[in-house]
């Protein structure tokens, strides 16, 4: 429940960074608000770490969720240090990988009607 919580935070603030950034360019309060966004993705990105590391251990599953979280986690660290560094041709693309692959994460995300168990006896 708390991973897929943390999912969801992410792909939210992920779609809510393009929204900003067009306000960047339209509002002189843009740039304040894009930052905003930018660290409520590292925020989010850290939660998600978090979370998997947490299912992982209390699960004893496989650790390859925990290195595609840090993997992610790493990408938004680059991310925020593009957007420091105002290198807006590698800062882009990194932010539309980013944002693909939450919403692939999202979309991997078992839905509650999938996890119904069926009564005995079916």
């Amino acid at each position: 429940m708390f991973l897929r919580f943390a999912i969801i935070l992410q792909a939210v603030t992920l779609f809510s960074a393009p929204i900003t950034a067009g306000l960047l360019l339209t509002t002189p309060s843009g740039r304040a608000l894009h930052s905003v966004s930018a660290y409520s993705v590292f925020a989010a990105g850290l939660v998600h770490l978090l979370a998997v590391i947490l299912v992982w251990r209390r699960g004893g599953g496989a650790p390859r969720p925990v290195l595609y979280s840090a993997g992610f986690f790493v990408l938004v660290l680059a991310q925020i240090a593009l957007g420091i560094a105002q290198a807006v041709t590698l800062h882009l693309p990194l932010g539309v990988l980013l944002f693909g692959y939450s919403v692939v994460q999202l979309s991997q995300l078992p839905s509650f009607r999938r996890m119904r168990v069926a009564p005995d006896g079916l």
